[in-house]
């Protein structure tokens, strides 16, 4: 910690999220259980934490020292201070329920993109970026409901800054992708829990042969430790089981950040990318000036 300010003022949930891929093994574990429930974790005690996370108490006391705190009294103090700022984001009871489907929601979505604003701010963005400036090819991989659709999400950014790139959801093609890439190419995972087996294995495949991995995941996940950069994704889930899970929205702001970072590098480039697409568009369908570029 940098003197007393920072002392007083650092962002726990943004600490962990920041430092959990360097973490032990059995550090992660306790990383993943604090932001899988911040509320609960604050009023765990050390034992508890310990059990739940199956892990020693040392451990639990090793892991509140490296994520800067003096000991496990004071992590709970700062988790007890996030939970506490952002309460009306994690409590359960029925009295909280807003009105209307429209309130909850947005309120679920409100929620889970200022607890990861914290963690993409310490985020290696530039670096990421320039990574995929660089890659003589990039292959967006992602699995499942949320995933699947955001890895073509991300083609579809690049392919508008002019990168060339694929994207790829089936299991057992991503792995035979992963068997050809080599040092110039770039893989950009993207998984919100990091713990899919096909995804995981490909990307380590990647690995193997020389590709750099961006992982868009959480940070305390077996994808996000083998990552080359981590972009880390925190999902907050309630217990109101009938809408789609809200990480979907984290996952993208970190997608846009990420995409943004780029063609903010590449300025000049992008402008004029962009500036024959709308043409093209234009000259296609009509339309204004503050028409969005692409539907």
């Amino acid at each position: 910690m940098n003197g007393h300010a920072d002392t007083l003022s650092f962002d726990i949930v943004a600490r962990i999220a920041e430092r959990a891929p360097e973490l032990r093994g059995a550090e992660r574990k306790v990383a993943a259980l604090i932001l899988d429930d911040i509320v609960s974790a604050s009023r765990a005690s050390i034992g508890a934490l310990a059990d739940k996370a199956e892990v020693s108490v040392a451990t639990v006391t090793r892991f509140a020292k490296a994520v800067g705190c003096e000991d496990v009294r004071e992590l709970k103090l700062r988790l007890a201070q996030a939970a506490g700022v952002g309460q009306r984001f994690f409590r359960r009871d029925p009295d909280a329920v807003p009105d209307s489907l429209a309130a909850r929601i947005f309120e679920e979505v409100q929620a889970t993109l200022a607890q990861n604003q914290g963690a993409l701010a310490a985020a290696p963005i530039a670096q990421a970026a320039d990574a995929l400036a660089q890659a003589s090819m990039i292959y967006a991989f992602g699995m499942g409901g949320g995933s699947t659709a955001l890895a073509d999400e991300m083609r579809f950014r690049l392919v508008r800054l002019g990168r060339p790139v694929a994207s790829y959801q089936d299991g057992l093609l991503q792995r035979m992708v992963a068997s050809t890439l080599s040092k110039e190419h770039v893989v950009v995972a993207l998984s919100v829990t990091g713990q899919t087996p096909e995804i995981v294995e490909s990307c380590r495949l990647a690995k193997q042969y020389g590709a750099r991995v961006i992982a868009l995941t959480a940070p305390a996940s077996p994808l996000g430790a083998l990552a080359d950069w981590l972009i880390p994704v925190i999902a907050i889930e309630t217990d109101f089981i009938y809408k789609p899970s809200s990480s979907r929205y984290a996952m993208m702001m970190a997608l846009d950040l990420l995409v943004t970072e780029l063609a903010v590098k590449q300025a000049d480039h992008s402008r004029e990318l962009l500036r024959r697409m709308k043409h093209a568009l234009d000259s296609h369908r009509g339309g204004g000036e503050r028409q969005p570029l692409g539907d």
